[in-house]
């Protein structure tokens, strides 16, 4: 895994603050933000999330129902809002990427809750015993 996808996962399992995450997303370039919301939202494919998960993904990421993303992850065909969602304006940013960040976080716990409960090799899942002894030797957000 790259280390983007290492964080992405770390704040998607709360092994990361969320405002640490928001942070470092928005020191990135406006091309590297696209590419953070990009891979956001294949990883949301990857974890199996559904439309379903919308609104507890709305409700954990702190923004408001009416929020442009939010509204968008309830409408249906997720694959297609999450296009729009990734596209958005670069003042809807920030509100999408905690919204993608809980998307995952949520639909990855539903399928490790599935599929992983008894022990996986996904190295996402092996994530927690990694980041306790990283977050010892790094300052990365």
């Amino acid at each position: 895994m790259d280390e983007r996808t290492v964080i992405l996962n770390e704040l998607a399992q709360g092994l990361r603050p969320i405002g640490r995450g928001v942070e470092w997303f928005e020191a990135l370039p406006a091309q590297g933000q696209f590419e953070v919301l990009r891979d956001l939202s294949g990883h949301c494919i990857q974890a199996r999330a559904t439309v379903e998960d919308g609104p507890e993904s709305v409700q954990i990421a702190g923004i408001r129902p009416t929020h442009t993303p939010a509204v968008l992850i309830t409408r249906g065909q997720l694959a297609g809002q999450l296009t729009k969602i990734i596209n958005l304006p670069q003042d809807e940013r920030v509100k999408a990427f905690r919204l993608l960040v809980a998307l995952l976080g949520v639909a990855d716990k539903r399928r490790r809750e599935r599929f992983c409960a008894d022990g996986c090799t996904h190295a996402w899942h092996q994530l927690a015993a990694e980041a306790d002894t990283e977050r010892d030797s790094s300052a990365a957000i």
